[in-house]
């Protein structure tokens, strides 16, 4: 059985995900505050775009870390705000290195990559790892509630996509000759092409100061993530949850994304399947429901096994409110 409170102790990282509509975000909700009445300090944090932790909480909830109760803020992260404060940072740290005749240009491409393939993720990346770097001396725990599963996924094959958008930026301005001394520094195989290797590895040496300044921007930055990326793949230090409910279609996302993980080097710990149904009197419906309830359990058994589970009942009323919340977390913490 899934052992909540050891995760809930022995963690610093608990990401929780699943498809859309199974309860992630109540879950995750209930799980900031066990950890809460149990002192840890914690931060709870939505990356999904469709936030709902302020409905679950019954209050606003920002950008920006609120006080929930003692030892427990969240805030939920606004991604489309994330990628223009992103680009707005790169335009910034860019333009001091283009000619006067190439800012249109660079301010035309950003314009274009705020709309591309990976550009959120990009943004959320980044503010997720300085989120997990900087929240260590305030708190104990970060538990995300992230996006439906194939966002996540995306997100979590990180850092690759920020090192090939880095890179065609440079590339597209290489008739700079600021920008093409540096980029002679970051050919294929060094660290900002190949994100697994050490970016010391990659000199800066004969570079001019303004050279040697927008590398080692380039290069802080992919440190970053790479811390990301070793605490995200420590089992000692990160677990996924994932979430889901006993039907065909969570079943079946849920165990593509568990492989996917796994591939990765992502550490999963477990599922909580939510909402079954209770044990009713005689009553044909619900009978044929449950019987089909138990045909589904029988194939998460079956289709994830070996991965630890905790069941949840079905409630008899939306979960809402601290209250309701902390009946849940209880409930996610009993063992056997």
């Amino acid at each position: 059985m899934l052992n909540i409170p050891e995760l809930i102790e022995n963690r610093r990282l608990l990401m929780v995900g699943g498809k859309g509509g199974v309860g992630k975000t109540t879950v995750s909700a209930a799980l900031a505050v066990a950890a809460a009445d149990a002192g840890k300090r914690v931060l709870l944090i939505s990356t999904d775009p469709a936030h709902s932790l302020a409905d679950a909480f019954d209050r606003p909830i920002g950008d920006r870390p609120v006080m929930l109760q003692p030892n427990l803020s969240a805030l939920e992260i606004d991604p489309d705000s994330e990628v223009d404060a992103y680009l707005e940072r790169v335009f910034a740290q860019m333009r001091r290195y283009v000619g006067p005749d190439q800012v249109n240009e660079l301010q035309r491409q950003l314009r274009l990559s705020s709309q591309s393939p990976g550009a959120q993720e990009a943004a959320l990346l980044e503010r997720i790892a300085r989120l997990i770097e900087d929240s260590q001396k305030d708190y104990d725990l970060l538990i995300f509630d992230t996006a439906p599963t194939g966002h996540t996924l995306r997100l979590l094959s990180l850092p690759e996509v920020m090192a090939a958008w880095t890179d065609g930026l440079l590339k597209h301005n290489k008739r700079s000759e600021k920008l093409g001394k540096a980029l002679a520094h970051l050919t294929p195989g060094r660290s900002v092409d190949n994100p697994l290797k050490d970016p010391s590895e990659n000199a800066t040496e004969g570079m001019d100061n303004r050279s040697r300044e927008l590398t080692e921007t380039l290069l802080a930055r992919q440190r970053l993530f790479q811390r990301t990326r070793r605490v995200l793949h420590d089992a000692e230090q990160t677990a996924f949850l994932f979430v889901l409910t006993p039907e065909r279609l969570p079943i079946l996302e849920t165990e593509r994304a568990v492989r996917s993980l796994t591939e990765a080097s992502v550490p999963v710990a477990g599922l909580v399947v939510n909402r079954l149904l209770p044990d009713l009197a005689d009553n044909g419906f619900w009978a044929t429901r449950r019987a089909r309830q138990q045909r589904h359990l029988e194939e998460i058994d079956q289709r994830l096994a070996g991965l630890a589970q905790h069941r949840v009942p079905l409630f008899d009323d939306d979960i809402q409110g601290a209250d309701n919340l902390r009946q849940l977390a209880d409930t996610l913490q009993r063992q056997g």
